[in-house]
C-alpha cells in the first residue's frame, strides 16, 4: 500500500526555476494540473480526467486512482492550454522536460514540435515557430515499453519485488518554458582547476559574451571574451567542510542573461607516503563517507514530493556525518544536485542501465562466489540486443552533458553488479574523453574486468567479510551494510521485508552499525580503504533497510547517534591525510 509523506506538494508542485545553474528572467512553470487520459491501440480511452504534472501517473501525488498500469501498446495522453505573452515570445522560446518515461512526441498547437526516447534524461524542444501570443494547446503523447524493450529501465520491474521496484510511466519531472533573444547564449561548460585556482568557462558557440563573477554580494571578476575564458583568482576550494559556491552572470550584446555558480574543486587518485593508492580531493587524501540512494518516495516514486523535501533529506544526511551520496540508477531534477552543491555532499552519480532479463546466477550467486565474466560476452550480460546497448551509449552521453557542470559530482558509474553491463573498458574510454576531471567507477560490484581496464577496485559487501584486497587502484566499498528494522505502519508490504541483516529495536540496530563501523570498517581505512556507501537512505516497498522509512516520517537511525559514528570515521581519514 502506498503511504503519505508528510510534504504538501501545492497547487504548482515544483515551481522553483527547475535549473539554477541557467537561469534566465523569462520562464514559465508548466506543472500542475493537465487534461489526461489513457488510450489502447484500438484508441479506446480510460482514465480521463486531471494528473498533475510532475507527477506519473502510478503514484498518490498525480491524483490518477491508486492501481493505474501503463500496459505495452498503450498510451498516455496530456494535453494543456498555457497563455503565453510577449515576454516568452523574445524570438527563441524552448520547452524543456525534466524527464519522460520512457518515449513521447510533442506537439503545440496540432503540430509536432519534437520527440524523445528515454526515461530518465531531460530534453528540450524549440518551439519558436509553433508557438504564438496568445492561448496555446500543448500535447504530450507517451507510450513506456521501457521494462520490455532492452532499455533504460533503472530499478523498475513488471515483476516487482524484492531490490526491483512498481514500474511507473509519463512525465515524472517539471515542464517549463524559457524565452530568450534569438541569437543567445546557447550553453556551457564550466571546467575547474583547484591546483591552479582557475575555472574555464567555455561556450558552446564561439561568440562574445561578458562574465561578472560574485563572491557573496561583492563583485570579484567582470571580463569579456569570445568563446571560452579562464579566469584566474584566489578562489576558495569547494569540500563538504567548505561548500564554497561563486556566483556568476554570463551576457550577450543582444541582451541575454543567464545567471550560473560555480566551484573550484578536483577530484583524483594519488599514492600516499606508504605507496597506497589513495582518492584525493584537491590535491590531498580524502575519505568518501557515504550513503546509497534509490531517490524513491512512497507518494511520488521517482519523483520527490516537493522541493522542500529533498533538501530535508540531503540536510539530515549532512547532520548525520555523511559527505557523500551514492545516486543509485537514477537521474534528479537539477535543483537535488544544486542542494547537494550547496550542502557539501559528493555525488557518486549512476548511469541508469538497461539490457534484457538479467539471469540471478550471472549477476549475483556465482560474483558471490568470486568468479568475474569478461563483458564483451553480450549474452551473458543480457546486452545481446544492439538498439539497447545504442541506446545506454545515447544516454550515457545525454546524462554526462546534463551533469557536467555539477562541482558536487565526483564519480561517474556506468555499470553497477552486472546489470546490463557491456564492454566496460571501451565505456570508460568514452566517458573518460568527455571528461578528464572526474574519477570513473567503471563496475561498481562484482565484474571487474581488472587493472588497465577499469579506474577502481569497487566491492559490494553484504554477507562476507569487510576487507582491502591488494590492487594498485584505490579500493572504495560502493555497496555494504543494508541492516533492516521494520516499523509497523510506515511499510509498503506489512508481510513482506528485504533486508541484509535484521534487527527488531532501534537500539539493536543502532549497536549493530557501531559495530559495523567501527570494528570493521573503521581499521580497513589505514590498510587502504578509500570510500564507503552504506544501503541505503530510505525503505523502498519490500526494501526495509532505510536509515528512515519509506514515508519518511520515522527515522529509524537517530542522527545524533549516526553522527557520533560518522565522527569517528572522520577522525580516522584525516590520519591519512
Amino acid at each position: 500500500m502506498r503511504l503519505k509523506t508528510s510534504y504538501n506538494i501545492g497547487e504548482i508542485p515544483h515551481s522553483e526555476h527547475p535549473c539554477p545553474q541557467s537561469m534566465r528572467k523569462n520562464w514559465l512553470c508548466l506543472n500542475g494540473k493537465w487534461a489526461f487520459h489513457k488510450e489502447t491501440a484500438t484508441g479506446e480511452k480510460s482514465c480521463e480526467g486531471e494528473i498533475v504534472v510532475p507527477f506519473s501517473p502510478e503514484t498518490i501525488n498525480s491524483g490518477v486512482a491508486e492501481g493505474f498500469v501503463l500496459n505495452s501498446g498503450e498510451k498516455l495522453v496530456y494535453k494543456r492550454l498555457v497563455t503565453i505573452g510577449k515576454d516568452l515570445l523574445l524570438g527563441c522560446t524552448l520547452l524543456h522536460f525534466g524527464a519522460v518515461d520512457s518515449e513521447c512526441k510533442v506537439y503545440v498547437n496540432g503540430a509536432l514540435a519534437g520527440c524523445h526516447a528515454g526515461g530518465f534524461t531531460a530534453f528540450t524542444i524549440n518551439v519558436s515557430d509553433v508557438l504564438k501570443e496568445g492561448e496555446n494547446e500543448l500535447t504530450v503523447i507517451c507510450t513506456d515499453e521501457g521494462t520490455r524493450n532492452h532499455g533504460a529501465r533503472g530499478k523498475q520491474s513488471d515483476k516487482r519485488g524484492g531490490i526491483w521496484y512498481t514500474p511507473q510511466s509519463g512525465i515524472w519531472q517539471t515542464v517549463w518554458l524559457e524565452s530568450m533573444p534569438k541569437k543567445h547564449i546557447e550553453g556551457f561548460r564550466i571546467t575547474p582547476d583547484a591546483r591552479e585556482k582557475t575555472v574555464t568557462i567555455a561556450l558552446e558557440r564561439e561568440n562574445d559574451a561578458e562574465i561578472v563573477v560574485f563572491d557573496g554580494e561583492r563583485e570579484i571578476i567582470r571580463e569579456k571574451f569570445k568563446g571560452s575564458v579562464t579566469l584566474s583568482y584566489d578562489f576558495e576550494l569547494w569540500s563538504p567542510e567548505n561548500p564554497k559556491l561563486y556566483d556568476f552572470i554570463l551576457r550577450n550584446e543582444e541582451g541575454d542573461e543567464v545567471r550560473s555558480y560555480f566551484a573550484v574543486r578536483s577530484f583524483g587518485k594519488a599514492k600516499d607516503e606508504k605507496g597506497i593508492a589513495r582518492l584525493t580531493l584537491n590535491g590531498k587524501p580524502y575519505f568518501f563517507n557515504g550513503v546509497l540512494d534509490q531517490g524513491y518516495w512512497s507518494d511520488g516514486m521517482l519523483t520527490y514530493p516537493s522541493d522542500l523535501a529533498a533538501y530535508d533529506e540531503l540536510k539530515m544526511l549532512k547532520s548525520m556525518g555523511f559527505n557523500t551520496v551514492r545516486k543509485h540508477i537514477k537521474l534528479e531534477p537539477m535543483r537535488w544536485y544544486y542542494h547537494c552543491d550547496r550542502l557539501g555532499l559528493v555525488v557518486w552519480q549512476d548511469f541508469v542501465n538497461g539490457g534484457g532479463d538479467y539471469k540471478f546466477t550471472h549477476v549475483a550467486a556465482f560474483p558471490f562466489l568470486g568468479f568475474h565474466h569478461r563483458d564483451d560476452d553480450y549474452a551473458y550480460f543480457a546486452r545481446e540486443n544492439e538498439g539497447g546497448r545504442y541506446e545506454f551509449i545515447r544516454a550515457s552521453e545525454e546524462t554526462l552533458k546534463q551533469l557536467y557542470n555539477c562541482p558536487c559530482i565526483g564519480v561517474w558509474v556506468p555499470f553497477n553488479e552486472g546489470w546490463g553491463q557491456f564492454d566496460s573498458a571501451q565505456m570508460t574510454d568514452f566517458i573518460r574523453k568527455f571528461d578528464r576531471t572526474r574519477i570513473i567507477d567503471s563496475v561498481s560490484g562484482w565484474h571487474d574486468q581488472g587493472v588497465g581496464k577499469t579506474e577502481l577496485k569497487s566491492l559490494h559487501t553484504y554477507y562476507t567479510r569487510l576487507r582491502v584486497p591488494k590492487d594498485p587502484r584505490p579500493v572504495v566499498l560502493s555497496e555494504f551494510g543494508g541492516y533492516s528494522m521494520k516499523k509497523d505502519g510506515h511499510v509498503f508490504d506489512e508481510s513482506k521485508e528485504f533486508g541484509y541483516k535484521k534487527f527488531k529495536t532501534q537500539d539493536a540496530l543502532v549497536e549493530a552499525l557501531r559495530e559495523l563501523y567501527l570494528k570493521k570498517l573503521l581499521p580497513l581505512i589505514e590498510k587502504g580503504l578509500c570510500g564507503c556507501i552504506y544501503t541505503q537512505v530510505s525503505d523502498v516497498e519490500e526494501e526495509i533497510n532505510g536509515l528512515v522509512t519509506y514515508d519518511r516520517k520515522v527515522v529509524k537511525v537517530p542522527v545524533e547517534k549516526m553522527r557520533e559514528i560518522n565522527d569517528a570515521i572522520a577522525a580516522e581519514a584525516e590520519k591519512v591525510r
